[in-house]
């Protein structure tokens, strides 16, 4: 620990120790918070899409099911499937006190919309109870925002399949009164997604008697691969069927490398550290040469030498690692507080929720990624100081006494 301390004599040597100390100590922190937020950003984007999409979706042959009820209790008794609900889907533009913008509707029946944890657990405004005939709607919290819309309020529908005239395709457009709305914290649902009473999205879609395809909810969403292939195989006649890995891949896939990219990169940052120890340790060994020369000749072994440099040299990356591992868990736990703080200060926006598609900034520690980083950290801490503890180990002590 003297060697960690500035002395007048080596000063110079304990400033570049203590800077490598404060490198690893960043390192591990940044690898540890990014990683965290990383996890993070998938776990809510995956628990956000499954909640509010199936696992698996059956389509009929022509973009339509009219026995989708019986085709829904085939499906029931498919082992490991959980609910399967029918929905209507299609694309509108909504219009509302001069402001327009694209929408999807989905039909549902009003108690498959009940039942659906992650809208009915997260209504800002209204009730589900109201969620009835052929004239109301469920609107996002920030689509009702945008538009400056409350609770009763009208907001139009208009369809780009039109109506066929003598005069030519006349658009479809119908006006629905906000019953609820929701908001689950992903943007893109929050300010496009509108939902309607299942007889009423059949009138408005012109699909009397018929869904445009079923929702398949699973026990385990590793397993929707190896269950569509089952239900294709047992009901291809009637329909094909996609899994949410695959209708969603390119996204998961793009954060996955993304994640992967920036682990190698933040890893660079130990890495030089580490090469900033065996820079301070080549110094203190040639700067220390008239001491472990007098150490060899008082009877001080090669080993006793080598431990003494290794000790030094491993301190400051056990020092640095352990202070990066307190610093980065720290950080994540409270990453949403600390954003809001700077937020305050700065009154700047950090994490706009239209680009990064969440409302609030998500950090998920994965033990198992903090053990590896922690463990790296000591790896290359302690592979930098073999080097320069072998070097004055192999030191001659008369070469040594010589020069000086």
């Amino acid at each position: 620990m003297r060697y960690l301390r500035a002395r007048r004599q080596e000063g110079f040597i304990s400033v570049i120790a203590w800077f490598s100390l404060l490198g690893i100590a960043l390192g591990v922190a940044t690898l540890i918070i990014v990683m965290a937020v990383m996890n993070g950003f998938r776990q809510e984007l995956l628990t956000r899409i499954l909640g509010l999409n199936g696992h698996l979706s059956f389509y009929g042959q022509s973009n339509k099911l009219t026995n989708f009820d019986s085709i829904a209790e085939q499906l029931r008794r498919v082992h490991g499937v959980v609910a399967v609900t029918p929905m209507i889907e299609g694309q509108v533009m909504a219009t509302a006190r001069s402001v327009a913008q694209g929408a999807v509707v989905r039909g549902l029946r009003p108690e498959d919309l009940a039942r659906r944890a992650i809208v009915a657990n997260s209504i800002q405004d209204g009730t589900l109870a109201a969620f009835s005939g052929k004239d109301t709607v469920v609107i996002g919290h920030r689509l009702a925002q945008k538009m400056g819309l409350g609770i009763g309020d009208k907001i139009t529908l208009i369809s780009p399949k039109g109506i066929v005239s003598a005069f030519g395709t006349v658009p479809r457009f119908k006006a629905y009164k906000i019953a609820a709305t929701f908001q689950i914290g992903m943007y893109e649902y929050d300010s496009n997604f509108i939902f309607m009473p299942m007889e009423a999205a059949q009138l408005y879609f012109q699909l009397t008697g018929a869904v445009t395809n079923l929702e398949i909810f699973i026990d385990n969403p590793d397993r929707a691969q190896a269950l569509a292939r089952e239900i294709a195989t047992s009901l291809a006649k009637f329909g094909r069927v996609h899994d949410w890995q695959r209708a969603n891949a390119k996204f998961f896939n793009a954060i996955q490398v993304e994640r992967n990219v920036m682990f190698l990169i933040l890893t660079l940052i130990i890495l030089v550290a580490a090469f900033n120890i065996i820079s301070s340790m080549m110094m203190l060994v040639k700067d220390k040469g008239r001491d472990i020369a007098i150490l060899r000749t008082m009877g001080a072994t090669r080993g006793m030498i080598m431990r003494v440099f290794f000790l030094a040299g491993a301190s400051v990356g056990f020092i640095g690692t352990c202070a990066g591992f307190g610093l980065g868990l720290l950080f994540s736990l409270n990453i949403e507080t600390i954003r809001q703080w700077v937020q305050g200060l700065t009154g700047t926006e950090l994490f706009a929720a239209e680009i990064y598609f969440l409302s609030k900034l998500p950090a998920v520690v994965d033990p198992k990624e903090v053990a590896a980083v922690v463990l790296m950290g000591f790896g290359l801490s302690f592979l930098a100081t073999l080097y320069p503890s072998w070097r004055a180990a192999r030191l001659d002590p008369a070469e040594a006494l010589r020069y000086e």
